[in-house]
């Protein structure tokens, strides 16, 4: 896991590295280990290293192959890293060092772009041909590694977080008015390649990007699975859909504990990532070291569920560690959590994501995370409702049941210039649900939530706020052979026993009932739902500043609404409406954005 930079120059000039060296210190925290630049004709990387695999300086970045002919750095982690490079080996390939980044540099020369088809993994990574100066980006299928752009005339800058592109300068940091409305109607989600801002963009998931020295480029999109029944598994009945499920999970939790560290478990309690660790137990591992994170009580409502993980840790003999954070550190955590999105986050468990990974990372340099289990086996309890429906009545009640606001409220709470003249929210689920590959409308609203909605939310979330402390956090329920497999399995087991029934009977088989049969948990922060005295006033101090009234993003007459009675209103989903604006004003001017 590392933070990676460059510029790419289609001017004829040299890039400029100033601005790569203030990009690659902005990702310092994503790799406090160690730190590269270099450079050669039109094209600069940098990178920052997080030391997981291959300790020693072999496994620098940038590294360059040793036929010299190409370089690369790469963000992320291959899990098959070591079953490739025996394969590469035997394809008469031979290697310097035992990191997974010099099998990526190999087998980009083995199999050219069609490498990323080999990788089981997170990873974003950029390779530069020193022949042709042609530079190749790459994504992972599920997008958990981010990878932004910026590109101006003459020059594409790319990075690990949009503000490590905006430490370089240079961009264009007016508001995007289709990413605000998408930002209002999805709980602050944007998909890509979209940002908030018109001068950045990100790559999407499961794309590989070709860059020519002349500036222009084509991308590929080489992942892309059916949400259809397949004929292989006819007539398979719900307890071999269940034993598919916990063995492929199974699989995707052993290839996540490829490390040269230790590698912890963030334990919320839930049935996600009690599964986890009850399947490292079952592999063996001892002492293994379990997180997890809870808040003081507000409005009534209480902030934390170690009853569960309490539970789960005594099962299955974890080093167990408990945090409980008081409100007021919630409001005093609130600014370097948003200083560590590289987009607003609306979600109140950013900030629990974000203390709870500076305790971690104090113990151990890798975690699995149960994020993906809800959006892949449809735990949510809206999926019910869209599968009532018809295909083509589908995707309005979609909008109904997950959008926050309908596009016409949208006028009453943005100024007339921030205002687009269609519902462009709404015109999105609708293309995507029509793409073909999805059998029934449960089909087409997983695949959406699987590949916009969770990558650009929980999954961009984590990797956020584990990573401003140094802390890799891998997804087994983002495993694409997982994925695939889910995908595949018939909308009625997933749907069973209230929301990812396949799952819950694979639980039975490895949990105590008691966690398996819990009522379903969210990670409350009540100081943020309920807009607790000191997080309050911070809202109001951001939309009050100066730089709020200059941008006129909202209607004045709303705010003023929202702060009269700031724990009264919500959105149609039930979140607070007054942190969702303000959430987006603080982010910008944490972001010194004008």
């Amino acid at each position: 896991m590392c933070g990676v930079s460059g510029e790419i120059r289609f001017d004829g000039r040299r890039p400029d590295l100033g601005a790569v060296q203030r990009m690659t210190d902005r990702l310092t925290t994503r790799g406090p280990d160690g730190e590269g630049i270099w450079t050669h004709g039109a094209v600069a990387l940098g990178h920052r290293r997080l030391k997981i695999i291959d300790l020693s300086d072999l496994g620098a970045q940038p590294m360059t192959d040793t036929g010299g002919e190409l370089t690369g750095v790469f963000n992320g982690c291959v899990y098959n890293y070591r079953e490739l490079r025996e394969e590469l080996r035997r394809l008469g390939h031979r290697f310097e060092s035992t990191s997974d980044t010099e099998v990526v540099l190999k087998a980009y020369r083995q199999w050219g772009t069609a490498c990323v088809e080999h990788f089981y993994g997170m990873f974003a990574f950029a390779l530069v041909e020193h022949r042709t100066g042609r530079v190749v980006l790459g994504r992972d299928r599920l997008g958990i590694k981010p990878l932004y752009l910026a590109r101006t005339p003459g020059r594409l800058r790319f990075a690990s977080s949009l503000p490590a592109l905006l430490a370089a300068g240079g961009v264009d940091t007016s508001l995007d008015p289709v990413a605000v409305h998408q930002y209002l109607s999805w709980h602050a989600t944007v998909a890509a390649p979209r940002t908030v801002l018109n001068g950045v963009r990100k790559l999407p998931p499961a794309t590989v990007r070709v860059v020519e020295p002349d500036g222009t480029h084509r991308d590929h999109r080489y992942w892309q699975p059916s949400y259809t029944r397949r004929t292989e598994h006819a007539g398979m009945g719900p307890d071999e859909w269940r034993d598919m499920v916990l063995e492929a999970l199974r699989t995707a939790v052993r290839r996540r504990m490829v490390s040269d560290v230790q590698v912890g478990v963030l334990l919320s309690g839930g049935l996600d990532s009690s599964l986890i660790v009850a399947l490292l137990a079952e592999e063996g591992q001892r002492d293994l070291m379990t997180f997890s994170v809870g808040f003081e009580a507000e409005g009534g409502e209480e902030g934390d569920e170690f009853r569960y993980s309490d539970l789960v840790a005594r099962e299955f003999g974890t080093d167990h560690h408990r945090l409980m954070v008081p409100s007021d550190r919630v409001s005093t955590a609130l600014d370097g959590a948003v200083a560590a999105m590289s987009e607003p986050m609306t979600s109140h468990d950013v900030v629990a994501f974000y203390l709870l990974s500076e305790q971690v990372s104090k113990d151990v340099k890798v975690v699995q995370s149960g994020q993906g289990a809800d959006e892949v086996f449809a735990g949510y309890h809206w999926y019910p409702q869209l599968a009532e429906v018809a295909r083509e009545e589908e995707p309005e009640r979609y909008a109904e049941t997950y959008f926050d606001r309908p596009h016409a409220d949208l006028a009453h709470v943005l100024q007339p210039s921030m205002l687009t003249a269609d519902d462009v929210s709404g015109r999105f689920v609708r293309e995507h649900m029509a793409v073909p590959g999805a059998q029934t409308a449960l089909d087409a609203a997983l695949r959406l939530d699987t590949f916009v909605m969770l990558v650009d939310d929980p999954v961009k979330r984590v990797d956020n706020m584990t990573m401003a402390w140094g802390l890799e956090a891998r997804v087994p329920f983002l495993d694409h052979e997982l994925v695939e497999l889910a995908a595949a399995c018939p909308p009625e087991l997933k749907l069973a026993d209230g929301g990812k029934g396949v799952l819950k009977e694979a639980g039975r088989k490895v949990l105590p009932l008691e966690v398996v049969d819990r009522p379903k948990g969210y990670f409350p922060v009540p100081a943020i739902k309920h807009m607790a005295g000191p997080v309050l006033n911070r809202v109001r101090e951001a939309l009050e500043a100066p730089e709020a009234k200059g941008r006129a993003v909202f209607q004045e007459s709303y705010v003023a609404e929202l702060l009269a009675a700031p724990d009264a209103h919500r959105t149609k989903r039930g979140a607070n409406a007054l942190w969702q604006v303000a959430l987006l004003e603080i982010w910008l001017q944490t972001h010194g954005i004008k």
